[in-house]
């Protein structure tokens, strides 16, 4: 089967480029082509939306997510998302809370699927823990592009730890941001290359990731395939990929469907919590299993 990815940029370190990366290596090491050229494909992965079209090749769009902001023209920015949507032979979710989403606002079609994104766990196993932080008994850890990013929610991330800590844990936060709270147990690293962060989730005991509306965080996908327990919000595809030992935050109320300003997130009561419901698996050979179902579901 020859595989035609649209809509990626495999040198890219964005959310959808390095799951298909991931996701086209493992494609790869069970035997499948990846080729340059629609026209000499078996199946046309669209992710989000496609560039180019073909009427004899089946199209699957890979979708993470839509817009819903309150401040935004959220039909205009998904114009082109819902085209795709409509003519697809079938449609890939990363997530529960995607497809609630996405169909609240475009509507229920055939040929729907769930599969939730992975990581390489051979790559993660080659990769030795973080030694740095080996004074301190627990280390915590959050991840991401910080900056602009109100509802990642980086200032609660650093409100749990210290509330949930003990005396003598260390958080070190990853990604670039422009809010620093000063604290002697708490480190920040600026932006870091996916070895090193895998390194240093090797040496974590925990992740947090209390984002608001996340589809399904690459970063946690990550961090639970190193051994982190994670703690995130309900609201979201987070808890999905975080597993049953995960501790869940209870988070607003929302219909799934009215846009509202998630950049402007209400604060957490940490006391509202309980633990996760899904124990989906987030290896990237199980997630490749996963899309060929769907592709030779297509009759290729």
């Amino acid at each position: 089967m020859n595989i035609y990815f649209d809509g990626v940029n495999f040198k890219s370190n964005r959310g959808k480029d390095s799951f298909a990366k991931k996701l086209s290596d493992s494609l790869i090491k069970k035997g499948y082509n990846i080729c340059n050229n629609l026209d000499d494909s078996d199946v046309h992965l669209a992710v989000i939306s496609n560039s180019v079209h073909s009427d004899k090749v089946p199209m699957v769009q890979r979708l993470d997510g839509i817009y819903f902001h309150s401040k935004m023209d959220n039909d205009k920015i998904n114009s082109n998302i819902r085209k795709t949507y409509n003519k697809s032979d079938a449609v890939i979710f990363q997530s529960e809370f995607d497809k609630k989403v996405i169909c609240n606002t475009f509507g229920t079609r055939e040929n729907m699927h769930v599969i939730h994104n992975g990581t390489n766990y051979e790559s993660i196993k080659k990769i030795q823990p973080d030694n740095r932080y080996d004074k301190f008994d627990n280390v915590w850890v959050c991840a991401s592009k910080w900056q602009g990013r109100p509802n990642k929610r980086l200032k609660e991330n650093i409100k749990y730890f210290l509330s949930h800590s003990k005396s003598n844990d260390c958080l070190v936060v990853a990604g670039l941001g422009d809010f620093k709270q000063k604290h002697d147990r708490v480190f920040y690293l600026g932006h870091i290359g996916w070895k090193q962060l895998i390194s240093l989730y090797k040496r974590a005991s925990y992740f947090i990731h209390l984002a608001i509306v996340d589809h399904c965080p690459n970063v946690v996908v990550d961090a639970r395939a190193c051994g982190c327990k994670i703690v995130c919000s309900s609201l979201g595809g987070t808890e999905e990929i975080a597993g049953t030992d995960s501790i869940v935050i209870e988070d607003m109320d929302w219909d799934f469907k009215t846009p509202f300003d998630y950049k402007n997130p209400p604060k957490l009561d940490f006391s509202k919590s309980r633990s996760g419901k899904y124990d989906n698996s987030v290896d990237i050979d199980f997630v490749s299993g996963k899309y060929l179902e769907v592709f030779n579901s297509l009759q290729i």
